[in-house]
């Protein structure tokens, strides 16, 4: 079992940035793909990025490609989402989650740990 706990939303201004982080404690972290989700009011959960448990792939919504940026580091049990170039509709809540394979998968159902989120707000 793993518990993933996120931190680091907030509100900030367009243009402005802000740096998820997601601290996970349990079987061991580097196993895992780790995933960042976001949701808004009334949308549906959709991916945003994804990282391989050994740091060599990523993968980006086109929605944010170029403006966030994923990374890990499998010594603090961590992953973090720096997201750059904030837009008004990049509010949502965000949450990071895990799967045990190795592909770098979009479909939220894939992923079977998830943390309790995080909102942040970008107002215009």
């Amino acid at each position: 079992q793993v518990q993933l706990v996120e931190s680091g939303g907030g509100l900030v201004q367009a243009g402005g940035s802000l740096r998820l982080s997601c601290a996970a404690s349990g079987r061991a972290f580097s196993v895992y793909t780790m995933g960042w989700f976001r949701q808004a009011p009334g949308k549906e959960r959709e991916f945003v990025c994804a990282i391989s448990r050994s740091y060599d792939n990523t993968y980006y919504a086109d929605s944010v490609k170029g403006r966030f940026t994923i990374s890990r580091d499998n010594a603090r049990n961590t992953v973090y989402l720096q997201m750059n170039s904030l837009k008004p509709e990049d509010t949502a809540f965000y949450y990071c989650a895990g799967r045990s394979g190795t592909a770098m998968v979009t479909t939220d159902t894939l992923y079977i740990y998830w943390g309790q989120g995080t909102q942040v707000t970008v107002s215009s």
